[in-house]
C-alpha cells in the first residue's frame, strides 16, 4: 500500500513540476513593430562578483583567488571565517568542509548554480575541484538570497557556490587560449589548457582540461611513544587525475542559458592513519578509483517586466572502486567494493513582482537517486526527493526582509520488502532582515533565523550490518546577527575598507553517530546528540595605493564554542566537540608593482581536542602555516606570459589537521601560464 501511494505521489509531483514550466513560453513569440524604437539584446557587463549581503556571505574571485597559494577549492575555502577543512593528509587525502561546527553533511556545494550530490555518504571531496577554471568561490551562511533560485538553494544550513569562468572576448577577438604548467615538490606534474571560442554574437564555448600527477611522498617529523623524535616519509599518497569540462553559453532576449559537461577520473592511494610505532612499518596500500560524470543545463528569462523564471536539469553518474588487500598490507582486511550512483534532477523557479517593493518566489525540485554496490545483503536503495519553496521579499527605503518556507518530501525504495525507511516530509522556515539606517553611510545591520534538516544518507540507513532504517533526520536551528560597513576613497592611500562582523548561535538535534552493538565489530547508526554552538566571525578587506605600489589585505577571525550536551550523566558533558578550535583566522597580503606580485598567506588554527573527551591525552596544539608567492607578468606581442614561484609552509611547520594524518612541510611550486 505504501509503495502504491508513493508512486501516485511521484506522478502527481512530476505533473505539478511540468505544469510549473507552462509559463516559460510566455512572450516567446513576439512580433516586432519596425516603426517603433528597437531595443538591443542584453549585453555582458564585466564586474566584481559580489553577492547580495542580506544573508552573511564571503566571496573570493578574480585577483583574490590568484593571490592565494591555492589550487583546489578546498585550499581556497580555508581562508573563509567560520570554516574548518578536514584534510586527511596531503594531496591525495579526502578534503571536506565543516561550517560553524554543524558538520559536513549540512553544507550544500553548488557548481554553476546546481548542487553537487552524493546520496551515498553526503560528503563532497572539495580537493577534486580545481581553481584552474574557477571565476569565484562564495560561502553563504544560511542560504543565498537571490530572487530566482531552486528549492535546493533553501535546503542547506550553509552553502558553497562555485562559479566557472565565463568566456570574455576583447575587441575583434573570437577565441582565447591559455596554457598552464605547474611543477614542484612531490613529483608534481600538472598541465592544463583553456580554450574559449566565440561562436556568434550570442553564443560562446569554453573547453578546459587538466591532468594531475604527484607521488604524494613527503618527509615529516613525529614523536614516538617513548619520547624521541624521528623522521618518516609519507607513502601511498600518489594521485593520477584527469578533469575535462566543456561549457556552452548563450544569450536570448532578456535572458540566457548555459550547459556543462563534466568528467573526472582518478586513481589514488590512501596513505592512511600514521599510528604504528616501529620505524619502517608505516605502510598503507589502500587504493581508490573514481569516475564522476555529469551533464547539466540552466535557462533563465524575463518575459515581462514583472515576471522571470529559471529552469535547471542535471544527470550525474558516479563510480567508486575501493581496494584494500592484506597481501600488500597485512594489517588490513580484504575489501574490494564497487559503488555506482546515478542522479536525475529537475528544477523550475519563478519570481513575480507584485509591487515595486514586493516580490514572490516559487520553486519546485524533483530528484531521483539510485545506489548499487557489490556488497553482501545490500539493500540496493533508491530515493525520490521532492522540494517546494515559497519565498517572499520586501524592500523599503531602509529595510529589506525575506521569508521562505521549504517543504521536503523524501521516499526511499529497496529491493528487499520492508527494508526501506519510512517516507519523511517536513516544513522548515527561514526569516531574514537587513536594516540600513543611514543614506550617506554604507552601514547595514542584519539578522536571520533558519530551521533546516538533513536526511540520513543511504549509507546511514542501508549500509550492510551498520545501517538503521529508523533514523530520524538531523535538525539544525540557526540564529545570526551581524553588521557590515563599507567605504571607498579616491585620493588617499587607503582606497577601500570592507568590514563584516557576525555573531551566531546554532543548535544541532538528533545528531547521527555510529555506536557499537553487542560487540566492537558490529556497529549501527543511531540518533544520539545535541550540540550548541556559539561563535563570532569577522572579515576585513582593505586596499592601499602608494604611488605605483598597490597593497590588498584580507583578514579573518573566528571564535567558536561548540559544546556537546548529549548525555547529562557523562563527565564530558558540555565539552568542546572534536576538531573545533576556539580561535582560528587567516591573513592574505598582496603587493603589486609594474607587473610584479608578491603575495603572502597565513592560516592559524588554535587549540582543540581530537575526541569528545576534553582530556590532556586528546589535546591538540595550535598550528599555523605561512605561504609566499612571487609572480611576474610579461607582454609578448599579443600574448601574456606569467611566471610564478611559490614556497608553501615557509617555516616547515609539522602539523596535523586530523589526528595521525601528518601534513607536508616546506614545499615549492613553479607555475608558467601563457595566455594567447
Amino acid at each position: 500500500m505504501k509503495s502504491e501511494v508513493s508512486h501516485k505521489f511521484a506522478i502527481v509531483t512530476l505533473v505539478t513540476f511540468l505544469l510549473s514550466l507552462a509559463p516559460c513560453g510566455a512572450g516567446a513569440q513576439e512580433k516586432r513593430d519596425l516603426s517603433k524604437t528597437q531595443h538591443i539584446d542584453s549585453v555582458l557587463v564585466v564586474a566584481s562578483m559580489r553577492p547580495e549581503k542580506v544573508i552573511p556571505a564571503q566571496v573570493l574571485c578574480g585577483k583574490e583567488l590568484q593571490r592565494l597559494n591555492a589550487h583546489s577549492v578546498a585550499d581556497a575555502i580555508r581562508y573563509f571565517s567560520g570554516v574548518q577543512i578536514k584534510d586527511y593528509g596531503g594531496i591525495g587525502g579526502l578534503k571536506t568542509i565543516n561550517v560553524r561546527g554543524m558538520g559536513t553533511q549540512h553544507v550544500g556545494v553548488f557548481y554553476d548554480g546546481i548542487q553537487l550530490g552524493n546520496a551515498q555518504n553526503g560528503q563532497i571531496d572539495l580537493g577534486k575541484y580545481s581553481l584552474d577554471n574557477m571565476a569565484a568561490v562564495t560561502l553563504y551562511n544560511g542560504q543565498k538570497s537571490s530572487g530566482v533560485q531552486s528549492a535546493k538553494d533553501y535546503a542547506s544550513a550553509s552553502a558553497v557556490y562555485l562559479e566557472a569562468r565565463r568566456p570574455q572576448f576583447g575587441d575583434g577577438k573570437r577565441h582565447n587560449l591559455k596554457f598552464t604548467f605547474k611543477t614542484g615538490s612531490f613529483g608534481l606534474a600538472n598541465p592544463s589548457f583553456l580554450y574559449e571560442q566565440k561562436i556568434g554574437e550570442r553564443m560562446s564555448n569554453s573547453l578546459n582540461a587538466e591532468f594531475l600527477y604527484t607521488t604524494g611522498r613527503y618527509k615529516f617529523s613525529y614523536v614516538k611513544a617513548d619520547g624521541y623524535d624521528t623522521t618518516a616519509v609519507r607513502r601511498n599518497g600518489d594521485v593520477r587525475a584527469l578533469r575535462i569540462e566543456n561549457g556552452l553559453f548563450g544569450r536570448v532576449k532578456n535572458g540566457g542559458w548555459r550547459a556543462k559537461v563534466y568528467f573526472y577520473n582518478s586513481e589514488r592511494g590512501y596513505p592512511g592513519a600514521f599510528v604504528r610505532e616501529e620505524p619502517g612499518k608505516f605502510k598503507h596500500e589502500d587504493r581508490q578509483w573514481d569516475t564522476n560524470f555529469f551533464v547539466q543545463g540552466s535557462y533563465n528569462k524575463k518575459p515581462t517586466e514583472h515576471y522571470r523564471f529559471s529552469v535547471n536539469a542535471k544527470y550525474a553518474y558516479d563510480y567508486l572502486h575501493y581496494l584494500s588487500d592484506p597481501r600488500l598490507d597485512v594489517t588490513t582486511m580484504y575489501v574490494n567494493n564497487h559503488y555506482y550512483q546515478q542522479e536525475l534532477y529537475l528544477s523550475a523557479s519563478h519570481e513575480v513582482q507584485l509591487r515595486r517593493w514586493w516580490d514572490v518566489n516559487l520553486a519546485t525540485d524533483f530528484q531521483y537517486n539510485t545506489l548499487d554496490a557489490d556488497l553482501v545483503n545490500f539493500a540496493y536503495p533508491s530515493r525520490f526527493t521532492m522540494l517546494g519553496a515559497l519565498a517572499t521579499s520586501m524592500h523599503f527605503k531602509h529595510l529589506r526582509m525575506q521569508g521562505s518556507l521549504l517543504y521536503t518530501f523524501v521516499d526511499d525504495f529497496t529491493e528487499s520488502p520492508g527494508a526501506a525507511a519510512g517516507n519523511k516530509h517536513v516544513f522548515t522556515p527561514t526569516f531574514v532582515a537587513q536594516y540600513t539606517p543611514f543614506e550617506e553611510i554604507d552601514l547595514s545591520v542584519r539578522a536571520f533565523y533558519k530551521r533546516i534538516f538533513r536526511m540520513p544518507t543511504l549509507n546511514d540507513l542501508y549500509y550492510t550490518f551498520i545501517g538503521n532504517k529508523y533514523l530520524k533526520p538531523e535538525y539544525t536551528t540557526q540564529y545570526n546577527v551581524g553588521v557590515t560597513y563599507e567605504k571607498s576613497w579616491r585620493h588617499t592611500a587607503l582606497r577601500h575598507l570592507d568590514l563584516s562582523l557576525d555573531a551566531y548561535y546554532n543548535e544541532v538535534e538528533d545528531k547521527i553517530i555510529a555506536m557499537p552493538t553487542s560487540n566492537q565489530f558490529q556497529w549501527t547508526m543511531v540518533n544520539l546528540g545535541y550540540v550548541e554552538i556559539r561563535g563570532v566571525d569577522a572579515v576585513l578587506n582593505t586596499g592601499f595605493k602608494f604611488g605605483r605600489v598597490g597593497v590588498d589585505c584580507r583578514l579573518t577571525y573566528t571564535y567558536q564554542k561548540a559544546q556537546d550536551y548529549t548525555d547529562r550523566t557523562s563527565k564530558y558533558y558540555g565539552d568542546q566537540i572534536p576538531y573545533i578550535p576556539w580561535h582560528s583566522g587567516s591573513a592574505v597580503v598582496g603587493l603589486n608593482y609594474r607587473g610584479w606580485s608578491l603575495d603572502y598567506s597565513f592560516i592559524y588554527t588554535g587549540e582543540r581536542y581530537e575526541s569528545v573527551a576534553n582530556i590532556p591525552e586528546n589535546h591538540a596544539l595550535s598550528w599555523y602555516t605561512s605561504d609566499l608567492a612571487l609572480s611576474k607578468a610579461f607582454r609578448i606581442r599579443e600574448s601574456q606570459l606569467k611566471v610564478t614561484a611559490e614556497v608553501n609552509n615557509l617555516l616547515n611547520q609539522q602539523y596535523e589537521v586530523v589526528q595521525c594524518y601528518p601534513m607536508p612541510g616546506t614545499n615549492v611550486k613553479f607555475i608558467i601560464s601563457w595566455i594567447l
